[in-house]
């Protein structure tokens, strides 16, 4: 009686393992974000998925807007870092549906994984608070489609440190709406005059 007790016990763990973490990522993979899924190796083609943000810049305190765009997923593990580093930096708020926050480098909110495998897509929406840091962020996930079907180290671009005032002036420079193209035109050539007389 105590080997068939033994042997269901056994059965048991293996299948757990071969499982993977349907309730979210270990914190052992905050570093490497590799999922433990055993027997299972990331895919080698480029990811279906890219990680989008509402701002190319950021500040301490104000949100950023993180979506993954691409096929339907069930698993995800994603974090904030700067380059040289694999510390989760800043913290996110408010998980979506079907998502947690997972600690990772002693922060409670350092990343965000999965809670379940029900599907998250295009809408679901991360919401990460940037820390008061001058280095460049990036984030990094990694998106399981499937628990045999995963990618790792999906990047998205580069944000660095603004100011209001910086991201104003950028944005307003960049402006050619149809209000301040006379402006434009009438700059441009006042300053061609004054060049040439």
């Amino acid at each position: 009686m105590k080997m068939i007790l033994l042997l269901h016990f056994v059965i048991l763990q293996v299948f757990y393992v071969v499982e993977g973490y349907p309730s979210g990522a270990p914190t052992g993979a905050c570093e490497d974000m590799i999922p433990r899924h055993m027997g299972v190796l990331p895919q080698p083609s480029p990811a279906p998925y890219s990680l989008l943000t509402d701002s190319r810049t950021f500040e301490a305190g104000k949100p950023i807007t993180v979506t993954i765009k691409g096929p339907d997923y069930r698993g995800v593990l994603l974090e904030a870092r700067t380059d040289g580093s694999t510390n989760a930096l800043g913290s996110w708020s408010l998980p979506p549906p079907d998502t947690k926050f997972l600690q990772c480098a002693g922060n409670p909110q350092g990343a965000v994984t999965h809670a379940n495998t029900n599907l998250k897509g295009n809408s679901t929406v991360y919401n990460w608070i940037p820390p008061s840091i001058t280095n460049p962020v990036y984030f990094v996930a990694t998106v399981a489609e499937q628990r045999t079907v995963f990618w790792l180290n999906v990047r998205s671009a580069t944000l660095t440190r603004g100011t209001t005032a910086g991201i104003g002036l950028a944005t307003d420079a960049g402006a050619t709406t149809a209000e301040n193209k006379p402006f434009l035109l009438f700059a441009t050539c006042f300053l061609v005059l004054q060049l040439l007389g």
